[in-house]
């Protein structure tokens, strides 16, 4: 047996799990042996055979035994939520309710079934969800496991741990999801009668099923969900069902005490924008700052979006790019916001990019000694990023964001579709931050985007994980430390770096974006925990490919123009607001998804390596 080591995160909190399972180079030899065996595996390649069903139906049960006999890894969903989460499915059903599950859910799967081959077994309620069955349908073969009510009946009593079944009848509650689940369930690609006998037995006819089935069918990208009128029919006449909501949307909570907020992200979000700020400040006015791009696209819908509600509008349009962080235009801002007679309990609405975010919220911070706050960043560092965490805050000719204040914003809201607006170049740089999550704390994350990266740059649903799994990391991290006084220097991996070279080309962004700089920080950062003996070069190497796959700079020679030394370069640094007592302060890593904050660094060491860099 091969221990197995997995990160995972959950909305709330992150914990280990720890999975046993059987390599693929220990099968059994009644397994080597099996002709049904060789055939199974051969057609699966590198999909995953997905269980689906009831609960009760034999999933992890039968799921095992079959991954046994396949040779196969074999993950438990459910299993993989309860031990992120670090409380069961009945208390996080009790806490946050079934909506807040089945997003985390959602998200656990995206990821989990980009290891395949295995044998993963889903929750009951999984495959009701249209997305998630469309990425089931990417990656693999669904199996559903059909049993009836009696067997179900019988096999659920012995448990505590449904809580769709803590009602006075749980037998008719039973049958009434039996009726809603079942012709989805119908959807999947092979189906199996799961019938009260040993489960050996049901191991040997599933066998048999996927070794008749599997190899002619057509797996991967191409193939499309079997989505039948029937179920059409069927869902159409239950409009509250969650197959039939809203697809495209995701909540996540940043835990603040009487200051906790949510991020909400999916598709058709801006739309929302006016319902959605009228209910955390009934009646109140909103000052709008954007710059001269975004407001071509959406400041007009924006702003007769929140008239609708009823809301008086101002607005501000200040230039695209750095420059605008600075005193004059925040001095600018802050004159015309209280020309609009903006007041303390109205909302000042950051609509753009992350210069955008950090201008009105230091702008919010500190108008009539602070004012309250939404964000709407439409780029794609601002959402998964700069728009989180209430840093704020603008320029100085000496270093990046030395003048600013923690401000909390009231409300996120991240929509996806203003990232189709982004040029290639600013939706690639965004993607180092989402990269820079992975690094941190989440090996499991970074290796989804190894597999699945590309994707995020033009895939919604891709889109929308990505941009939440990076907002739950940070969210748990700014929960833990609000104000940067432990933990959450770690959401500056590859900032020193990077924040040193934009000011070096003194923020000009023809040069160098922000996200740019982050990119070849990051891949510093590796180098330099390698130089220092802390990380293996494998792993520097393999960061390094992943960032230079998609497009983005890793080396200090991409920047165009280039012509500084490594003492210029030492002397940016001492301007990072790391810096304590003149001692620079790094995040490194001791292997990918192991930074930790490290201070006092040496001058002449990090010296001797950017020598070796330029």
């Amino acid at each position: 047996m091969a221990q197995c080591l997995f990160w995972l995160n959950f909305p709330t909190r992150r914990y280990k799990l720890q999975i046993m399972m059987k390599s693929h180079d220990c099968e059994g030899a009644q397994g080597a042996a099996d002709p049904r065996v060789a055939a199974i595996r051969a057609a699966l390649d590198s999909y995953c055979i997905v269980l689906v069903g009831m609960m009760g139906s034999g999933k992890s049960a039968i799921g095992q035994r079959l991954a046994s006999r396949l040779g196969l890894r074999f993950l438990d969903a459910d299993a993989e939520i309860v031990s992120a989460a670090g409380m069961t499915i009945p208390e996080i059903f009790e806490k946050y309710g079934e909506g807040y599950f089945r997003d985390g859910e959602r998200r656990v799967l995206f990821r989990l079934l980009n290891n395949g081959p295995m044998v993963l077994a889903t929750g009951g309620g999984a495959f009701l969800d249209p997305r998630t069955r469309q990425r089931i349908a990417e990656r693999g073969v669904s199996v559903w496991f059909d049993a009836d009510h009696e067997t179900l009946l019988k096999r659920v009593r012995r448990k505590s741990d449904r809580p769709l079944l803590h009602t006075p009848d749980p037998a008719a509650t039973l049958r009434r999801l039996m009726d809603d689940r079942y012709p989805i369930y119908a959807a999947a690609d092979i189906r199996v009668v799961s019938r009260d006998v040993p489960q050996e037995a049901m191991v040997e006819e599933t066998l048999n099923t996927l070794a008749n089935r599997l190899p002619g069918m057509t797996l991967g990208a191409h193939r499309s969900i079997k989505d039948t009128q029937l179920i059409m029919d069927h869902l159409a006449q239950r409009p509250n069902h969650p197959s039939n909501t809203a697809p495209h949307l995701e909540n996540v909570r940043v835990g603040l005490g009487e200051r906790s907020y949510d991020i909400i992200i999916g598709s058709g979000v801006l739309a929302q924008a006016g319902e959605r700020i009228s209910a955390i400040a009934p009646g109140a006015a909103c000052f709008i700052v954007t710059d001269s791009n975004v407001a071509a696209y959406y400041l007009p819908a924006l702003e007769n979006n929140l008239k609708a509600r009823g809301v008086r509008v101002a607005s501000v349009v200040v230039e695209p790019g750095e420059s605008s962080k600075s005193l004059a235009t925040f001095g600018r801002v802050c004159e015309e916001a209280i020309a609009a007679k903006i007041e303390r309990r109205d909302v000042v609405v950051a609509l753009g990019g992350g210069v955008v975010g950090d201008l009105a919220g230091y702008v919010a911070a500190s108008l009539r000694r602070g004012a309250r706050f939404v964000q709407i960043p439409t780029s794609l560092l601002a959402q998964v990023d700069s728009s989180v965490g209430g840093k704020t805050g603008i320029n100085s000719p000496q270093g990046k964001n030395l003048i600013g204040a923690f401000h909390q914003p009231a409300l996120v809201l991240s929509d996806v579709d203003t990232l189709a607006t982004l040029p290639p170049r600013e939706l690639r740089a965004g993607y180092a931050e989402i990269a820079k999550y992975g690094l941190i704390c989440d090996r499991r994350f970074f290796e989804w985007l190894e597999a699945d990266g590309d994707a995020v740059f033009h895939s919604k649903p891709e889109q929308i994980c990505a941009v939440a799994v990076s907002c739950e990391i940070k969210a748990r991290i700014v929960s833990n430390d609000e104000t940067e006084q432990g933990d959450r220097a770690l959401l500056n991996l590859g900032h020193t770096f990077g924040h040193a070279f934009e000011r070096l080309v003194n923020y000009d962004n023809a040069r160098l974006v922000h996200g740019e700089g982050v990119a070849i920080g990051l891949a510093l950062a590796m180098r330099f925990s390698r130089h220092l003996g802390l990380c293996g070069g494998q792993d520097a190497e393999r960061a390094e490919r992943h960032l230079t796959s998609l497009g983005l700079p890793t080396r200090i020679s991409d920047i165009p123009g280039w012509s500084f030394g490594a003492d210029d370069i030492l002397a940016a640094m001492h301007q990072d607001k790391k810096v304590e007592k003149g001692s620079l302060t790094f995040v490194l890593l001791r292997g990918i998804g192991q930074a930790f904050v490290a201070k006092s660094i040496d001058a002449g060491d990090v010296k001797k390596f950017l020598q070796s860099q330029i």
